[in-house]
This record gives C-alpha cells, sequence and structure tokens, in this order.
C-alpha cells in the first residue's frame, strides 16, 4: 500500500492535487493522509493527530475537514483507497518532516497556484521549502493542470548524475501506474558533447530503461543556449503532461525551475512536476 501525503489549506490548489492524486492512483491501494497545519497561536491544544477530527480541535477547522470529507466522498473513489485527516500545529517544515517518518510516506502531492496559460509563476514558498527541505518525493500540481492520468512524462536531464536504483524504480512505477512514455531529454549547448561520465550515465540509463520499459520510453537531443526555453518549447511541442527531475542535481535544477535563489521556484501552471529523492 502506498502512503501519500497531502498538506491542505482547503485552497482551491490543495483540492485539485488530492483529486490529481486521486485519479493518478485510482488503480493502486492507498492511504491518503490530509494535513493541515495552522500557527501555533491557532491552536487550542498542543497537537492533534486524528483519523477524523480529535474533540478539542478549532471549530472552524472542524467545520472545513468536515466539508473536505463531504467532497472526497462525492468524487469516483475506490475501495481501496482510505482517506486520514492530519491536524497539527507549528512549523510547517519540522511537521511534514516529522509526518513523512512517522506515516512511512512515499509521496507528497502539493497544489500550486499562479497566472493562468503558459507564464512563469513563482510556487509557493512551502512548496519550495519542501522540495528542497524534506527527503521524500514531491508531486507538485498546478492550479491549471488537467486532472487525468498522464500519457506523455519528460525527464530532462544532464546526464551528470548516476540515476541510483530508487530514482529509476520510481520512474518505471511511475510509468507502469500511468501507461505512459516517458521521454528522456537532454538539452546540449553549442557543439559542447557529453563528457566520459555523462555518456557513462547516459548509457547506464539507456540500459536500465530497455530492460525495465522496452516499448516505453524514447530519448531526446535538443540544442539550445537556453535550457529553460528549450524544455519548455519541448514541452509544448511534444504536449508533455508531466515533467519528472531529480532533486539532488541542484545545479540543473536551478537552470530549469529557479530564479536568483531557491525559494523562487517557477514553471508554468499546467504541468505537473515530479521531484525525485534518493
Amino acid at each position: 500500500m502506498k502512503h501519500i501525503l497531502i498538506p491542505t489549506d482547503f485552497s482551491d490548489n490543495s483540492w485539485n492535487a488530492l483529486a490529481y492524486a486521486i485519479e493518478l492512483f485510482k488503480k493502486e491501494s492507498c492511504s491518503f493522509y490530509i494535513l493541515h497545519i495552522g500557527d501555533l497561536k491557532e491552536s487550542e491544544v498542543e497537537s492533534n493527530s486524528f483519523a477524523f477530527p480529535v474533540k478539542k480541535i478549532n471549530a472552524s477547522i472542524r467545520e472545513r475537514l468536515t466539508l473536505l470529507s463531504k467532497r472526497i466522498k462525492e468524487l469516483p473513489v475506490k475501495e481501496n483507497h482510505h482517506f486520514i485527516a492530519l491536524q497539527e500545529y507549528g512549523n510547517f517544515i519540522s511537521i511534514i518532516r516529522k509526518t513523512v517518518e512517522e506515516k512511512k510516506i512515499d509521496l507528497i502531492v502539493m497544489g500550486t497556484k499562479g497566472a493562468s496559460g503558459l507564464k512563469a509563476v513563482i510556487v509557493g514558498s512551502n512548496t519550495g521549502d519542501v522540495i528542497t527541505k524534506v527527503l521524500c518525493n514531491v508531486l507538485v500540481i498546478p492550479e491549471n493542470a488537467t486532472i487525468k492520468t498522464p500519457q506523455k512524462i519528460a525527464f530532462p536531464t544532464d546526464y551528470n548524475l548516476f540515476y541510483t536504483y530508487p530514482i529509476l524504480k520510481t520512474l518505471t512505477e511511475l510509468i507502469r501506474i500511468s501507461h505512459a512514455d516517458l521521454q528522456v531529454l537532454n538539452v546540449t549547448q553549442g557543439t559542447t558533447s557529453l563528457t566520459a561520465a555523462q555518456a557513462t550515465n547516459r548509457t547506464y540509463l539507456k540500459d536500465y530503461l530497455e530492460e525495465t520499459l522496452p516499448n516505453s520510453h524514447s530519448f531526446h537531443s535538443v540544442a539550445d543556449g537556453n535550457i529553460k526555453s528549450a524544455i519548455v518549447n519541448f514541452v509544448a511541442d511534444n504536449r508533455i503532461e508531466m515533467l519528472t527531475m531529480v532533486a539532488k542535481n541542484l545545479n540543473f535544477f536551478q537552470q530549469l525551475l529557479f530564479d536568483t535563489s531557491i525559494e523562487k521556484l517557477s514553471f508554468h501552471t499546467t504541468v505537473p512536476l515530479l521531484v525525485l529523492h534518493e
């Protein structure tokens, strides 16, 4: 059974994250932990953790969780899906880390908001912090993402990392669940060729995918001096429905997604992003 954490502030964006996760894992046995984290000043008790709200929970939060529960019941959820509400007060990242450890979370799913269309957006600081400070896979759902199982998933890489088994296992499992096509993308700048280490990493990745996903992957190389624009164009031209990247490759990650600091994660508002941790 998968254990999936969905932080919620009861916004449309957090609801989209939940709905997307339910759709993506519709055929999998899952426990969905829906976590609301409030400021300590809002707390009437020291902490709460509940299958559904404990007695001393803030009345307004209890009402919101009740409404959320009713809304979930209106979805075409499966018998193998279980929902557990959690309420905590305190530091957002500290509580996320604690919950990931205690509940053995496999994936965090978070919603974001921003301008419509293909305009770049600033993902909320909480999402950026979770991606960079919590050692757990994170699926980011933009506000305008279509709630559907993706059929085309892009994996941008500069081949500077040797991809370990946990990373590759997660990738192949995603393809198994979605029945999508994985498109590995490398952006070359000028006439620069791959280094010996990059070539070795590419060969290993190609051999692994040939063995595990023989009919569900392809490799692409695009020459462009601007990595970000090259990937944005590739996503648009190939109708990519999800991006996945490795968090450890921070230099490449920053070139694609960040502005001047890692607190300002940016990309457009339609394509979900899966960030992989080892």
